[in-house]
């Protein structure tokens, strides 16, 4: 399947992942990514799959997410556009620990692990700069992880606000903070573990007091000082 070679570079030029890297690493990594086109709710990989490779979304949206013993999907994260992910299992050797699909139809790159993999052993100089994204990543599941065992339903769902807001977030021209994602009730409470009624009372609470501003499947933070206050643990 034919690959715009250009589009390849720029998205992994422009990533967290590689663009401290030196230009000539990144054009050896353009050189192994592969094209990979997915229609809407089609499986990219699943939970306790062999990891293949390191993942970057070109178009479309990639939903991770794993489901629990009674049929409840807890939706993980969402993927657009520019995001790198995968990377737990290129590293560990250990199976996929979610399940991935495409939300609408989506094209991702893929960086096969086995050329990763040689690409790192040609160049010990670069797992420095992986671990440090490593890190970073789980600092981040750290904050799910405390936000799931110590704050109420408000705090989770300000805690996931604030980082969706700081990760896709835009100022508009009145100074609020708009989420650049399309993001229903629905997927909001399968990212906090609680159901659309009691996830949609507390929108309603927030906007009614100035902190946010909902409209459908889009929202805008208005007081975003206020909203990470609420999701810092008491």
């Amino acid at each position: 399947m034919s690959m715009d070679r250009g589009a390849a570079k720029a998205l992994i030029a422009s990533s967290e992942w590689f663009r401290e890297l030196p230009p000539e690493v990144v054009e050896r990594l353009v050189k192994l990514a592969r094209l990979r086109r997915l229609q809407d709710g089609e499986r990219l990989f699943s939970q306790g799959d062999e990891a293949d490779g390191l993942y970057g979304v070109m178009s479309g949206r990639i939903r991770i997410s794993s489901t629990g013993a009674d049929g409840r999907e807890l939706l993980v994260q969402l993927f657009e556009p520019g995001a790198w992910f995968g990377e737990i299992s290129m590293f560990d050797d250990l199976p996929r620990t979610h399940d991935g699909a495409a939300q609408g139809p989506a094209a991702v790159l893929v960086i096969p692990k086995a050329d990763f993999r040689a690409l790192l052993e040609r160049e010990p100089g670069l797992y420095p700069h992986f671990l440090r994204m490593l890190c970073r990543k789980l600092r981040r599941s750290f904050g799910y992880i405390e936000s799931a065992a110590f704050l109420p339903l408000r705090g989770r769902i300000a805690y996931r606000l604030t980082e969706l807001a700081q990760l896709h977030g835009r100022e508009a021209d009145d100074g609020a903070i708009e989420i650049g994602l399309h993001l229903p009730q629905e997927e909001l409470a399968r990212m906090v573990a609680s159901t659309r009624p009691s996830v949609s009372r507390e929108l309603k609470a927030l906007e009614a007091e100035g902190v946010l501003d909902i409209a459908y499947g889009k929202v805008r933070v208005l007081d975003a000082k206020r909203l990470e206050k609420m999701a810092e643990p008491a």
